[in-house]
């Protein structure tokens, strides 16, 4: 049996006798320090850093030390060692996006076909890698592995590892653009796992990659057989039709295939045809096997998911698949989850593992002893069969049909409920039996959106014309655009930006209330919050000779002031919007005040683009850029020292990078809204507003629905209230059929007038039942899209969901 490699102390432990522990060190978290934790919980052979040896180890003294140079490359070596000792076939992945799904996916098709090793997930990264290769053992006949890299030189740690047979680069995207230079070194870097494979599986529609495949890769590995596909180059090896859920693929050199696709979505099609490809080259071309294989595919849950459920509970969702590396994962979330006394886990047969039962079972047994849960359910025959692996007390059923018809529900209260099956068992059914139904409206918030979105802006800005990066300043203001400023601003904290801005002194005590230390403008100070702004470290937009007074002759009131600390202040000029700020006459006189005031100081000045989001206006942008840059240049001969200056918006960001000056200010863009519409894929929709059907109802041809009977119907029509109305922020104006809702895949219309807490849509084309959540806005239903059927912004629709709308935020 292949020695267990953990690299976190936090895992849980099945055979600690049989457990190397790699000790790596980072930047957060040094694996050195836990090792006496880990020794007391049996483990006895580590992996540790020359150099970081401490002196409590000397009382370990059955302990085995392996020293290294560095633990990760170590790490990374033994996992080459180890595929080196493997002849079969190996499909390696990477690209921007899909390595995922493509992984599952093939894993899906070929599972009749070989004994598969894949990475768990989406372990792709320099640790991830190393540890999925390391799952290979004698019985399996194909492995599976994805490989991702966020900078340069990383892939070639990864590539011995995988040592790939055959190859798929799935796509080259945004992902990670800031760690390279360029989208062409991104490529070439991820080439790099290729540089030994047989053959290549690629897109040839995407230009930068098959440049570089056909400069750099074929020169470092002139064998390697390409296998292109593309939707119009006919110089492709196959090309690709698609009309609907019909593909038809042909191969230039004879041969053609004609298929119903499962999934219709550009994406979902782009990563079948590269499984297609993949399935080909393994020599599976049977048309009708190949439909067959098709037809049982299903989507892949790409996260594990925590739900509320009955009896004071709460579900642990991952119901996709089941294997022992993605159990370890499962059980070490389970392990960060203790808002409730008990803990139970279910679990089915584990499916073409390629281990003997035995010894797999064993394994799995060790794993959920170690857990200690207080029950363990386990589903499927072989499971039944090895009950003696399991702790005393734990319950075993044939099939999913027989533990719901006999299990109630009341065993689960108080619980964290580990739901976690192969797809054959169709645990959902789990899931929707225990799940809590509410009824309730919810903006979901991704996290991982909104870091996304921040890097991408960073890498559009780039640096100053000086040394440093760009600065950029945050709005949180009108509660980060709807989506929860405290979040948001603890988020931007950790990622360090570099200021934040508010409309109000509330606001900002609000955050600072919340540990948010960042330096923070306030847009719209008010002269009775100006003790307010002191007192919590608050910095006021001053924009005009009035205020600059009043804010003078304040802080000169204040007695209690450290006469060495600078009270700040931020400038903003009026170079075209007419609405706040200095305008150039104004000038002199602010010099004159602020020399007369030394313990004033200017952090920043700034000013606004009037349009910098519609190109009609660029004229006037350069114009308003001309002007900024005569008023700063003024304020600096003025004042004897250099503000930092801003003036560019989110759109200005992307439509005019050259005018970024010092610092940016990054608004709706972190928000999901690309305003110029340039480069409107870039950015990630954050917010996903959803709602739940409270009652369903059949309604006659002729009658009405809602408030002044505007809702005439001229047909019988199945009739769906949601737990939504304007007092949420859904708007009026979207009533009588001008909003459209997400329902189970269908676009359901709005009938009669929205009321304050409730709307009404036709469902009569959808399948729906009572209960089921369906979207306002997100990946479905564009907030900018929804924005222009009632003549308004996005901002306006982000900015109106109540405080009463609950917001849950996530990470994948």
């Amino acid at each position: 049996m292949n020695p267990i490699w953990l690299t976190d102390s936090r895992q849980v432990i099945a055979d600690p006798q049989n457990t190397v522990f790699f000790a790596i060190p980072g930047t957060r978290h040094d694996g050195h320090l836990y090792i006496n934790e880990l020794y007391e919980r049996g483990v006895r052979q580590f992996v540790v850093q020359q150099g970081l040896e401490r002196p409590e180890w000397q009382a370990l003294t059955h302990a085995e030390w392996i020293r290294v140079p560095n633990v990760l490359v170590a790490l990374q070596h033994e996992a080459a060692r180890h595929r080196a000792q493997f002849t079969i076939p190996v499909v390696g992945i990477t690209g921007s996006n899909g390595k995922t799904i493509v992984k599952e996916w093939l894993a899906q098709l070929l599972a009749t076909d070989f004994v598969i090793a894949r990475s768990p997930k989406s372990y792709n990264s320099q640790v991830g890698v190393p540890l999925s290769v390391h799952q290979l053992n004698g019985s399996h006949t194909l492995g599976i592995f994805e490989a991702g890299i966020s900078a340069p030189h990383e892939m070639v740690n990864l590539e011995p590892i995988v040592a790939p047979t055959i190859g798929v680069f799935t796509n080259i995207g945004t992902a990670h653009d800031e760690g390279f230079r360029s989208r062409k070194q991104k490529v070439a870097e991820k080439l790099r796992l290729f540089t030994h494979a047989q053959c290549l599986i690629y897109r040839k529609d995407y230009s930068d990659i098959d440049e570089e495949i056909r400069l750099l890769l074929k020169a470092v590995n002139p064998a390697i057989r390409l296998v292109s596909w593309s939707t119009t180059d006919e110089a492709a090896d196959f090309t690709a039709q698609v009309t609907g859920p019909t593909l038809r693929l042909t191969r230039s050199n004879g041969g053609a295939w004609h298929l119903q696709l499962p999934f219709t979505d550009p994406a979902s099609v782009e990563n079948l045809i590269h499984c297609l490809l993949v399935l080909l080259e393994l020599g599976l071309t049977d048309e009708a096997g190949l439909q067959k294989r098709l037809n049982r595919l299903r989507p892949v849950s790409m996260r594990l998911e925590l739900k509320e459920g009955i009896h004071n509970s709460v579900l642990i969702d991952d119901t996709y698949n089941n294997d022992v590396a993605g159990l370890q994962l499962a059980l070490n979330f389970l392990n960060q989850q203790r808002t409730r006394p008990r803990q139970v886990i279910i679990l089915s047969d584990v499916l073409q593992s390629g281990q003997p039962e035995a010894d797999l079972y064993t394994q799995i047994g060790q794993l959920i002893s170690e857990q200690h849960p207080d029950l363990f359910v386990g589903i499927g025959p072989v499971l039944n069969g090895q009950r003696g692996h399991f702790p005393a007390g734990s319950a075993f059923y044939p099939d999913t049909e027989s533990f719901l018809a006999e299990v109630p529900a009341e065993l689960f209260r108080d619980a964290v409920v580990l739901v976690k099956g192969a797809r054959s068992f169709t645990f959902e059914r789990i899931i929707n039996r225990l799940q809590r139904k509410v009824h309730g409206t919810v903006l979901h918030i991704n996290l991982d959106a909104l870091t996304h979105n921040l890097n991408y802006y960073r890498a559009k800005v780039g640096r100053s014309a000086g040394p440093s990066p760009t600065k950029i300043m945050v709005m949180v203001k009108a509660f980060a655009y709807g989506a929860g400023s405290v979040e948001v601003a603890q988020l931007l904290q950790f990622n360090r930006v570099d200021y934040l801005a508010v409309a109000y002194a509330d606001e900002g005590v609000q955050l600072r209330q919340n540990g948010v230390d960042l330096p923070i403008m306030v847009m719209n100070p008010a002269p009775e919050t100006f003790a307010t702004l002191l007192d919590h470290r608050l910095e006021p937009e001053i924009y005009s000779l009035r205020l600059l007074r009043e804010w003078c002759d304040f802080v000169q009131t204040r007695s209690d002031l450290n006469p060495d600390e600078p009270v700040r202040l931020h400038l903003k000029i009026d170079t075209g919007m007419h609405r706040l700020g200095f305008l150039p006459d104004d000038l002199p006189a602010v010099i004159a005040l602020l020399n007369e005031h030394p313990n004033l100081q200017v952090p920043t000045v700034f000013s606004h683009l009037v349009g910098a989001d519609e190109a009609q206006f660029n004229a006037f942008s350069q114009e308003q850029y001309t002007r900024f840059v005569q008023a700063t240049t003024q304020l600096e001969d003025g004042l004897g020292y250099c503000p930092t200056r801003h003036l560019l918006n989110s759109a200005g960001i992307v439509r005019f990078p050259e005018f970024r000056l010092d610092m940016v200010r990054l608004g709706i863009g972190l928000y999901g809204v690309e305003s110029s519409q340039i480069e409107p894929g870039r950015v990630l929709p954050v917010g996903t507003l959803r709602t739940v059907i409270s009652q369903i109802k059949t309604v006659r041809a002729g009658d009405t629905v809602g408030y002044s009977r505007r809702g005439v119907l001229d047909h019988d029509a199945r009739i769906a209230t949601l737990a939504i109305g304007y007092a949420d922020g859904y708007d009026r104006r979207f009533g009588n059929g001008v909003g459209k809702i997400w329902v189970n895949g269908t676009l359901c219309p709005t009938i009669g007038n929205i009321c304050m807490d409730m709307t009404m849509i036709d469902v009569t084309a959808a399948s729906v039942s009572e209960g089921d959540e369906v979207e306002i806005f997100g990946p479905n239903v564009s907030v900018k899209e929804l924005a222009q059927l009632i003549g308004t912004i996005p901002y306006e629709l982000l900015t109106n969901v109540s405080d009463r709308v609950k917001r849950v935020f996530y990470k994948e």
